[in-house]
């Protein structure tokens, strides 16, 4: 059995938003250099980049801001701001208490420059 054998400088297990996140970082640093090219591979397991990520997660965008100031001007698809949220605890299929604000872990309060 014959296989194609491809080098590479870094090779990024996983596209998900940390293994992109070091691609883009490591290519944006590399732009720096003088020099080669950083060659940079990144390897996903699922039939395409995102495949494994679950929806209607809140995004913190700090990382955004972090790595590309200009993410908003670049047309990111993160339009939806976060207006007002609450905390349920789900007591059966119908029923629910609201958790007051103040009792809400800082982690979950989706706030500021979170996204849907």
């Amino acid at each position: 059995m014959e296989r194609e054998c491809m080098e590479f400088d870094v090779v990024i297990v996983g596209a998900g938003p940390a293994g992109l996140s070091a691609a883009c970082r490591l290519a944006q640093l590399n732009q720096d250099r003088e020099g080669e090219a950083l060659s940079i591979c990144v390897v996903e397991k699922g039939s395409e980049v995102g495949a494994h990520i679950l929806s209607g997660a809140v995004l913190e965008t700090r990382a955004l801001d972090e790595l590309f100031p200009d993410w908003k001007e670049m047309g990111a698809p993160v339009s939806a701001p976060v207006q007002h949220d609450d905390f349920l605890y789900l007591t059966t299929e119908l029923n629910h208490i609201r958790v007051p604000h103040f009792l809400t872990p800082k982690p979950m309060h989706n706030d500021e420059n979170n996204h849907v």
